[in-house]
């Protein structure tokens, strides 16, 4: 399994994107692929194919109507671990002893 952060902008088309970023969000949210959106980016887990298929149709509907296109992509794997979008927030909350802000 792989925890897959990404952030995906349009480039040329002002400085609001939320246009474009909401369209990607709806295309993440149907596919059914476990994910957490956060103010620069969104988490993603699942099996590696499976989420780099929802990156690549975020990609395909920005280039319709977009001419250049910034994204940056993190991957964490860890073998046989699932849950890990709630699970590495709550050690660290374990450790702190105190819920944390995410």
């Amino acid at each position: 399994m792989v925890l897959l952060e990404f952030s995906m902008s349009p480039l040329g088309k002002g400085e609001s994107v939320g246009k474009y970023v909401s369209r990607s969000l709806d295309i993440i949210d149907r596919s059914g692929v476990p994910y957490k959106l956060n103010p620069m980016g969104t988490v993603l887990e699942g099996e590696w194919d499976k989420v780099f298929g929802v990156v690549r149709k975020c990609y395909e509907r920005m280039r319709k109507d977009c001419n250049r296109i910034s994204c940056t992509i993190k991957v964490d794997y860890r073998k046989g671990h699932r849950g890990r979008l709630d699970s590495k927030v709550a050690s660290v909350e374990k450790r702190l002893k105190r819920k944390v802000k995410s």
